[in-house]
């Protein structure tokens, strides 16, 4: 097994495992390649020998190894991944973030997860993808998201009016502050703070959520995942965002027709014994826990003192 290794340089967290990983992999003999970024970071820090970070070091992650690591929260991940592109390069993310769903081995459990990739006890699940095209423009050729694509009213006042199409038939014109294309993946993602159902990432299928929609019977659909989802924003005088994974285009046009649908790749997240959608939601969304665990956990209560909860 070659490691790539990234991720999010920003992250303070991010460099004490970081350096015992790269020491833990180079001790063992294991080969490795740390993308630029972070071997630039490790040393600055003086926490890895400059020569192993120079020697180890690679600008272009896509073709670094067998699998790739990606230290951070789930926004890393997803970088990871448009960095990795269209292939089918596993990805193990590692939580250094708050919730993590997709990046859902803690930081803690990193040597315990490379025992377990070293004997192969692994699984890779293929997440669906889903491809945006807008010919003959510009600012925009072909983009994929693993969790979402999404039309919004880029922070002006006021609604946009998001004319729909699936298959070729009109399914409704939203008005609303925007709409979220999503995946089973992304279901977790915006999608879910705005109202969207949670998904089991096996289920092939397409989200459709609006965002703040002026009519409280426009609910979120899902639509089958082989569906082509057309969408234009109509004249209203004020530009709009279109979005994937987060990355952001700016448009000034109306009636600009965006087609959306199933991509031909997927992304292949590596998965570890014990790990399940189901525990992660449990876990992560804290469902069955009692109110007092809850509010401790997020900080809301004293955890000593008189007023500790009994």
């Amino acid at each position: 097994m070659v490691y790539g290794i990234t991720g999010n340089p920003k992250k303070d967290s991010l460099w004490a495992p970081l350096s015992e990983l790269v020491h833990r992999l180079h001790d063992d003999n294991l080969d490795y390649w740390i993308h630029a970024p972070l071997a630039t970071g490790l040393m600055a820090r003086d926490l890895v020998d400059p020569a192993l970070c120079r020697e180890h070091a690679v600008e272009n992650i896509v073709e670094a190894g067998d699998l790739v690591l990606s230290f951070g929260g789930d926004g890393t991940l997803l970088r990871s991944a448009h960095l990795t592109g269209p292939n089918d390069t596993p990805l193990l993310g590692v939580n250094i973030g708050r919730l993590g769903f997709l990046a859902d081995i803690e930081i803690e459990q990193i040597h315990a997860a490379i025992d377990a990739l070293e004997a192969g006890d692994y699984r890779v699940e293929e997440r669906l993808v889903l491809e945006a095209q807008l010919e003959s423009h510009d600012a925009f050729d072909t983009e994929w998201a693993l969790n979402e694509f999404v039309v919004d009213r880029s922070g002006a006042a006021g609604l946009i009016q998001i004319e729909v199409t699936v298959n070729g038939t009109q399914l409704n014109t939203y008005w609303a502050d925007g709409l979220i294309m999503g995946t089973p993946t992304g279901s977790t993602a915006y999608s879910l703070s705005t109202g969207g159902p949670i998904i089991a990432p096996d289920v092939e299928a397409v989200i459709l959520t609006p965002i703040a929609p002026h009519t409280l019977t426009v609910r979120p659909m899902v639509l089958p995942a082989d569906a082509t989802i057309t969408c234009q924003v109509l004249q209203n005088d004020q530009p709009y965002v279109f979005a994937a994974d987060g990355r952001s285009t700016m448009f000034d046009e109306h009636g600009l027709e965006f087609s959306v649908e199933r991509a031909a790749h997927t992304v292949n997240l590596v998965k570890l014994p014990g790990q399940h959608f189901f525990h992660t939601l449990r876990s992560k969304l804290m469902w069955g826990a009692r109110r007092s665990e809850q509010s401790n956990e997020r900080g809301l209560l004293p955890t000593d003192g008189d007023d500790a909860p009994r």
